[in-house]
C-alpha cells in the first residue's frame, strides 16, 4: 500500500491509516509520521477513537476480537493522530490478547469509531444501544466503563447499562453518572 520515510503515502481514509499504522509497528517497531497528504477531516478536528481489530474468519464465534482501545474523548490535536496512537495500543497493548503477529496482518478487519462529545445523562430513557454507547464514571472514585452503540447481543438499555458497570466493576446501587455518545463508524 504504502512505503515510509520520504514515500508518498496513498492513504484515501480512516482504515488506511489504521492498517498502515498497524503493519509498520508490527513488522517494525515503528510509529509512523502523520502522513502529509490526508483528508482533510483527519486534520480538521480532534475527537475520541475507538479502533477493533477483528480476524477475518474466527474459528469460533466469541473469538474474532483481537484488540480494542480507545479514548473516549481525545488525548491528541487531531483524528488522525488520535488513529495512529489507538491503532497501534489496539494491536500492541490490549492486556485482553497478546501482540498482534506479522502472519496475522492479512487476516485482519479493522472497524474504527470517531466519538461525538459525551452528554450526561439526566433519564435513561433517553438512550438507545442501537444509536448511542454509554459512558459509565463512578461518583465516588476514578472507576468508569465504556461500551460502543450497536453491538451484537447488546439489545436493550439494560443490556447496555449492566455489560458497562461490569466493565467498570460497579453495581447497580453504586452511585454512578451515565454519558451517552454517538459515533460515526468506519469499516473495511
Amino acid at each position: 500500500m504504502a512505503k515510509i520515510d520520504n514515500i508518498y503515502l496513498m492513504i484515501k481514509n480512516y482504515i488506511d491509516l489504521a492498517r498502515l499504522a498497524i503493519e509498520e509497528y508490527v513488522k517494525n517497531g515503528k510509529i509512523i509520521a502523520l502522513p502529509e497528504d490526508l483528508p482533510n477531516d483527519l486534520f480538521g478536528k480532534s475527537a475520541g477513537v475507538f479502533i477493533s481489530i477483528h480476524k477475518k474468519n474466527p474459528k469460533k464465534n466469541g473469538e474474532a476480537l483481537r484488540g480494542c482501545i480507545g479514548t473516549f474523548l481525545p488525548t491528541k490535536n487531531t483524528i488522525a493522530q488520535e488513529i495512529i496512537d489507538n491503532a497501534i495500543s489496539a494491536c500492541s497493548r490490549d492486556y485482553r490478547f497478546s501482540p498482534i503477529k506479522k502472519e496475522e496482518l492479512d487476516n485482519l478487519e479493522i472497524s474504527i469509531d470517531v466519538l461525538s462529545e459525551p452528554e450526561k445523562v439526566e433519564d435513561i430513557s433517553t438512550l438507545d444501544p442501537k444509536k448511542y454507547g454509554i459512558l459509565i464514571k463512578s461518583q465516588k472514585d476514578s472507576r468508569s466503563g465504556l461500551l460502543l452503540p450497536d453491538l451484537e447481543g447488546v439489545n436493550t438499555i439494560h443490556d447496555q447499562i449492566a455489560i458497562t458497570l461490569n466493565k467498570a466493576g460497579l453495581k447497580l446501587n453504586d452511585p454512578i453518572n451515565i454519558f451517552r455518545f454517538s459515533v460515526e463508524r468506519f469499516k473495511e
